[in-house]
């Protein structure tokens, strides 16, 4: 198949878990372009399983791993066929298919740094007839790498501006930032939680999956003794690179502050998007001081009340969707995994050291082969 010609798939399913998003991309001299995009559901039970063990609520052993990394696989199946089936694109079109998969557990510190994905891609390439690149973070782990995040790469592709400093940021269950300086330079990090923790707080205070345009959060008042207890978390202090996830900020992480059980539920939520909005403003003013917009990813940029904390945070810097220079916010980090699965059909690197802090550059993912007619 004629690179220039084929089409990729990317898939990812992010910290919330709060759906498989599926992206079908082309490549005009190298750079993405969305052709189709859908974000296909979790089964409610499939999904409580896949948070619980993310946040160790639950003890599991070596059946319930094999099974749920099978079952995640047929889910990412499922959501690629359904974008084929709905964009009218026959398989044999494309290339190949990028999975992110699930994280389960991201442990980039310590003795025996490991981070791990689930969403078997042999399932993948079976059931699509497409060849499948995934495990695309551990190799940038074991060069010494935080292993994410990887999007920098492509936000610079995309965004990086001469002459203007700019932030991408991702508001997904965890946020992150990347600094595209004016001089081409980039930086990336996690700056801390973003729909994660408010995710959480909405199911488990009224049933929500998720706080639906941030209303929740904007009927409460923030509790700053609260704020500054969460604000403690020596996570933030941290500097660069590093990254974190679900395994690190989950309820039990909130529960762990008294003042918790003291206040109403909605003060709860005010304070924990407050926590978001004030740690993203932070990282950029310690890190970006010079940057003059902030284009916004990823499901946080539809919570209206964040968004509108962010630009009083962060101003006079203007806070922007990423649709503004028309790159889907919701699609963006699929798009990536479709490029990073292209990257390694080519031998070319997909991370950048400067954002990792990984020994040099490195070609990421493996390669699983579909079934040959």
């Amino acid at each position: 198949m004629d690179d220039a010609s084929a089409l990729y798939l990317g898939l990812i399913s992010g910290t919330s878990a709060d759906g498989i998003d599926v992206a079908l991309v082309s490549f005009d001299q190298g750079m993405p372009q969305l052709r189709a995009a859908l974000t296909h559901p979790w089964p409610h039970a499939l999904r409580e399983r896949v948070l619980a063990m993310a946040q160790d609520l639950v003890a599991f052993d070596l059946d319930d791993f094999g099974q749920l990394d099978v079952a995640i696989g047929r889910h990412f199946a499922e959501a690629a066929r359904r974008l084929l089936e709905t964009s009218g694109t026959p398989a044999t079109a494309v290339r190949a298919l990028g999975s992110h998969g699930q994280t389960l557990r991201h442990r980039p510190g310590g003795e025996s740094p490991f981070t791990l994905q689930l969403g078997d891609p042999s399932v993948i390439a079976e059931s699509c007839g497409i060849d499948v690149v995934a495990d695309f973070r551990r190799a940038d782990v074991a060069a010494g790498g935080q292993g994410a995040p990887l999007l920098p790469a492509v936000h610079a592709m995309l965004l990086g501006q001469a002459e203007h400093t700019r932030v991408v940021l991702n508001l997904g269950g965890i946020a992150n930032i990347t600094v595209l300086d004016a001089d081409g330079r980039v930086l990336g990090f996690d700056t801390g939680p973003a729909n994660g923790l408010l995710d959480a707080w909405c199911m488990e205070q009224r049933g929500e999956p998720f706080d639906r345009d941030g209303a929740f959060a904007a009927a409460g008042q923030v509790d700053l003794a609260l704020l500054e207890g969460l604000l403690d978390e020596p996570y933030f202090a941290l500097p660069p690179p590093k990254s974190t996830g679900r395994e690190h900020f989950h309820l039990a992480w909130l529960l762990r502050q008294p003042r918790v059980t003291q206040l109403a539920p909605v003060d709860v939520q005010a304070t924990l998007l407050e926590l978001t909005a004030h740690t993203v403003a932070d990282a950029i003013e310690a890190h970006a001081a010079a940057a003059t917009e902030v284009l916004v990813c990823g499901g946080g940029v539809h919570n209206s009340r964040l968004m509108q904390r962010l630009a009083e945070w962060l101003a006079p810097r203007r806070v922007a969707s990423t649709a503004e220079y028309g790159i889907d916010p919701d699609y963006l980090e699929a798009a990536a995994f479709a490029w990073l699965a292209r990257q390694r059909l080519l031998g070319l690197p997909g991370n950048l050291p400067a954002v990792t802090g990984a020994r040099g550059p490195r070609v990421l993912g493996a390669v699983y082969l579909a079934p040959r007619a």
